[in-house]
């Protein structure tokens, strides 16, 4: 097992990233001039590698990063060390904007559209990523969608389940789990970024989170570390931050 940090927030460096377990290596290019994604992909690259390497030796790396766009990275390490994921993504979003659809334009919607082959196809395709099928993505929660992601989602096949039902629709195979915080109710963990409420507590993730590790092959893990500093959250996802990081 490997802990690797990516102390970035897109293309932003976060050097004070609080995260929950000490890393054992930390992504910190520096980065190039340039777009948004072209910073990114620069970012994405090392991740794609280390992965690759860690996957290769037979570890279970665990990336601990401060937005969903390194699970691009994570997922072109995978793919490069001979194991095509399968998705299982937690998050209170669902990701699967697009410039066109986004009213925000922010970057960290699109990962997951750009998982299964559309969005903005500068990052996957510096990374050389080969897009997951839809069938092979399961949306844990996503409470927090604008209308054209839900129009997607309803005629996508990609699964969208609720936390609680995630043990029902595991995919088979290797498996990519990816955790944004985010996913928990803001009552129940400070500090998020980009609260929705009205979502499960802590603990029912936890246990959604186990029920995915007892129930398919884990071939790496991500946590999106979507909380401002001195919120606390960091040791608040100590304990399950600690049992991931146990996999082998």
């Amino acid at each position: 097992m490997t802990v690797i940090a990516v102390p970035f927030h897109l293309d932003e460096h976060l050097p004070d990233l609080e995260l929950p377990l000490t890393p054992d290596r930390t992504v910190a290019p520096a980065l190039p001039g340039g777009t948004l994604w072209e910073r990114a992909a620069v970012v994405a690259e090392e991740v794609a590698a280390a992965v690759a390497a860690e996957v290769s030796a037979g570890g279970v790396p665990v990336v601990l990063s401060g937005d969903c766009t390194t699970a691009l990275g994570v997922v072109a390490g995978l793919q490069r060390a001979g194991r095509d994921p399968r998705v299982v993504w937690f998050d209170a979003h669902g990701d699967v904007q697009t410039p066109e659809t986004s009213t925000s334009g922010y970057a960290g919607g699109f990962p997951v559209r750009q998982l299964v082959g559309g969005s903005d196809r500068t990052l996957p395709e510096r990374l050389r990523l080969r897009s997951v099928a839809e069938r092979d993505v399961v949306l844990v929660d996503a409470r927090d969608l604008d209308p054209p992601e839900a129009a997607f989602l309803a005629n996508s096949a990609i699964r969208r389940v609720p936390v609680g039902e995630v043990a029902a629709v595991l995919p088979g195979g290797p498996t990519y789990l990816h955790l944004d915080v985010d996913v928990v109710d803001p009552a129940d963990f400070p500090g998020l970024l980009f609260p929705a409420p009205g979502g499960p507590g802590l603990s029912a993730v936890a246990d959604a989170v186990r029920a995915v590790v007892a129930g398919t092959a884990v071939a790496a893990v991500g946590i999106a570390c979507t909380y401002r500093p001195g919120s606390g959250a960091d040791r608040a996802l100590g304990e399950l931050a600690r049992e991931l990081s146990a996999l082998q």
